[in-house]
């Protein structure tokens, strides 16, 4: 890659640990707007203060997932390093590069911080540096375990996320108080990424909605509020002419005491269609149904069509053993990441594609009904009128992932 320029605030980013106003900082915070170029300029920064201040010093690189971390930070950033004449031998069955610069040479470990245990990992090391992308999605003990390992003379901390919601952990603890943390805020938005096109800004505005949009293009701190999903519309999503289908898919919310919701999804011209549905409420009928009750239901739904899988609930272990020892249809375990599940649904509303036949009249009740809590300080769903609406986000959120391939451009000039 070839990087033709940077955004003031990409500059002051990378070179504000070398510079008279901010160098007596202990950190930097960088949040905003998604693809406003802050991961990059931020690790570009983070690796040249590393190799500009330290010799065989240690560092930890941290994202959700190593996974993640090397696909969305890592890879792209030894590129660059290499072209601007770094040296970067990667060992990645154990998870660190060393990286060498003017006789100097450190090393970097990757770290994930999934979940609360992942705080015993970056435990009892002593760490020159941090780097924490996205991490308003890491657990607040992994958070400050990292940043306790800090403990070597001119250790800085590197902060890196999208926004949430403003009762987060970190925005109360960092942002809102950035000047007894000694450190440095920078808030990014999309033009603040010279290689981002006006064309590719108009398609991120296009795709979010709601609290999305304004976190992920607007890039601020706001919370989710009222109706889960505005952008359906029952003069766009609802169809009555069932069309010809080229791959069905069944997806399942399984309850016992709750309702169990699900749907026959099927293919065509790009466009999945909700065709069918079936919805049982013991509650409401007064006597609950056996796993083989259930399946049987699950037969009906299918009926003559070639399912290729049912994308049911993981939690449903009775169920999903019920359906593999029939042998008829493949189960697979859904995604629940629900905040993530419901960004997927919606941005498949936007774009048109997902149709919802008018005799479903449960997933289309239940579209009026599906609330944000008020209550929870984390994005969170209200618990009622969500049966159909989970068992679509767990069709969603398989059949719809995101691929990685993001748009995204950094040239480098030679």
């Amino acid at each position: 890659m070839t990087i033709k320029q940077f955004s003031p605030k990409q500059k002051l980013t990378i070179n504000w640990w070398c510079s008279p106003e901010y160098k007596g900082h202990d950190a930097i915070i960088c949040d905003g707007a998604v693809r406003s170029g802050k991961t990059m300029s931020m690790s570009l920064g983070f690796v040249m203060w590393a190799e500009s201040c330290f010799n065989d010093g240690i560092f930890a690189i941290c994202g959700k997932t190593v996974t993640s971390l090397k696909r969305n930070v890592i890879d792209p950033l030894l590129g660059i390093l290499k072209e601007i004449g770094m040296t970067c031998v990667e060992k990645i069955s154990r998870n660190y590069v060393d990286i060498s610069f003017n006789k100097h040479k450190n090393r970097f470990y990757y770290f994930g911080g999934r979940d609360e245990s992942s705080a015993s990992l970056i435990q009892g090391m002593t760490l020159s540096g941090v780097f924490l992308d996205e991490v308003a999605l890491m657990p607040r003990s992994f958070v400050e375990q990292a940043l306790a390992r800090c403990s070597v003379n001119g250790s800085k901390m590197w902060f890196n996320c999208n926004p949430d919601n403003p009762s987060h952990w970190f925005y109360k603890e960092w942002i809102k108080k950035t000047e007894s943390k000694n450190a440095l805020y920078v808030h990014f938005t999309m033009d603040d990424n010279p290689s981002l096109s006006e064309k590719v800004k108009n398609r991120y505005k296009r795709l979010y909605s709601g609290a999305f949009y304004d976190r992920f293009v607007l890039g601020k701190w706001t919370a989710a509020e009222g109706i889960v999903y505005p952008m359906f519309d029952s003069n766009r999503h609802i169809f009555s002419t069932v069309p010809d289908c080229i791959s069905y898919i069944i997806s399942c919310d399984y309850g016992t005491v709750n309702p169990t919701s699900m749907g026959l999804w099927g293919l065509n011209g790009g466009i999945w269609y909700r065709l069918k549905e079936y919805y049982y409420d013991s509650r409401k009928n007064g006597l609950p149904r056996t796993d083989e009750e259930h399946y049987r239901e699950l037969e009906k739904l299918a009926g003559n069509y070639n399912v290729s899988k049912v994308i049911i609930d993981p939690s449903a272990a009775s169920f999903i053993e019920c359906i593999r020892r029939h042998g008829k249809f493949h189960a697979v375990k859904a995604d629940n990441d629900v905040v993530t599940g419901i960004r997927r649904v919606g941005n498949a509303l936007k774009d048109g594609k997902l149709m919802f036949h008018e005799n479903c009249k449960d997933i289309l009740r239940e579209f009026t009904l599906y609330r944000w809590s008020d209550k929870s300080g984390n994005d969170a769903p209200v618990k009622e009128n969500d049966h159909a609406m989970d068992d679509m986000r767990y069709f969603v959120s398989d059949t719809m992932k995101e691929t990685g391939n993001e748009f995204f451009a950094i040239s480098i000039a030679r």
